[in-house]
């Protein structure tokens, strides 16, 4: 394998080397990059700050009528327990879980964290 170590006008170094050892080298950063994704991914597993849903719980999700009555049952708790720990009037609540009324960013906020989810997991589907 050839490699020309070289200036450029500027006197900036740089190498010149085959395009498929290039492709070599740049396959093998990426697989680092995936590998230091994952390892984060699983350390936050393990840390239990995010958790995994079951083939099941998609399908819960799917079926339900916005993804927060997926979660508050995913929970366990009652309507008026979670719209008590999110300081969310009961009647507004329940209309946003049953997708009659779209909640605004602070409701979704403040059910996020009584829930321990991110907030997107909340948002419904723009259709």
């Amino acid at each position: 394998m050839t490699i020309v170590r070289t200036r450029t006008p500027a006197g900036e170094a740089i190498v010149i080397l085959p395009e498929a050892e290039f492709e070599r080298l740049r396959d093998l950063a990426e697989e680092a990059t995936d590998a230091r994704t994952l390892a984060a991914a699983l350390a936050r597993l393990q840390g239990g700050e995010e958790e995994l849903l079951s083939g099941g719980d998609l399908d819960a999700l799917r079926a339900a009528p916005t993804p927060l009555a997926f979660w508050r049952g995913k929970r366990g708790l009652s309507a008026a327990d979670l719209a008590r720990q999110a300081g969310v009037p009961e009647e507004r609540f329940s209309a946003v879980e049953r997708g009659e009324s779209i909640g605004d960013v602070q409701l979704y906020r403040q059910v996020a964290r009584a829930l321990g989810i991110e907030i997107e997991d909340l948002v419904p589907d723009a259709s």
